[in-house]
């Protein structure tokens, strides 16, 4: 019996010991960096789901007061199809090219809209119409929501990429595994920035 007391009292020592070890590494703190991560992401990802589905209603708007414009309305619809076809996975926050390529197909809907918002003013009765005013004003309030989620993003990352390199928790990313995170380019942050103008006219 007192064998069998030792015994489980050498086992729980030692559960203690590589608990607090682990702790004391930042073991923990990756757990709980990654999920605030992942979180953030899917803010993220959510917004722009968000804007995804304001654009059918409005190309279909601007189609009809401006049918001509194919061009512009066929960009706009072919960007929202790369951007909703690129599958969001939770790989691809450790993955650079994935990463890039994400960046890429959301920047060039960006783009689109804004080219679209830009034909819109060509057209006072387009501008005046009750449900593209609406829209225009969701597009807006969603854009400058994606703004906030990718710096709840970008700080989240940076603060989890600090823990990975950071001494003696680098030292626990190498052991599990861990590895710097990919974030938003200075370059795409200042063009998702810009969010597409939003003109009512008088």
């Amino acid at each position: 019996m007192t064998s069998l007391f030792s015994r489980w009292a050498r086992l729980l020592a030692a559960a203690t010991l590589a608990g607090s070890l682990l702790s004391g590494c930042g073991y923990n703190d990756f757990q709980v960096k990654d999920e605030a991560t992942k979180a953030a992401w899917g803010e993220v990802v959510n917004q722009y789901q968000r804007r995804a589905d304001l654009i059918p209603n409005l190309v279909n708007t601007v189609k009809g007061y401006a049918s001509h414009e194919k061009e512009t309305l066929e960009a706009v619809t072919r960007a929202r199809a790369a951007a909703t076809s690129f599958q969001i996975t939770p790989e691809v926050l450790n993955n650079p090219e994935a990463f890039a390529k994400f960046q890429q197909v959301q920047g060039e809907l960006s783009g689109a809209l804004s080219r679209l918002m830009a034909v819109s003013e060509a057209y006072p009765q387009l501008k005046a119409d009750t449900s593209f005013r609406d829209l225009q004003s969701q597009l807006e309030g969603t854009e400058n929501r994606i703004t906030v989620a990718r710096q709840r993003y970008i700080a989240s990352v940076q603060d989890y990429n600090v823990t990975v390199r950071k001494f003696p928790t680098n030292l626990t990313a190498m052991m599990f595994g861990y590895e710097a995170r990919p974030s938003f380019t200075v370059e795409n942050e200042k063009a998702i920035s810009t969010a597409p103008t939003v003109n009512f006219g008088k």
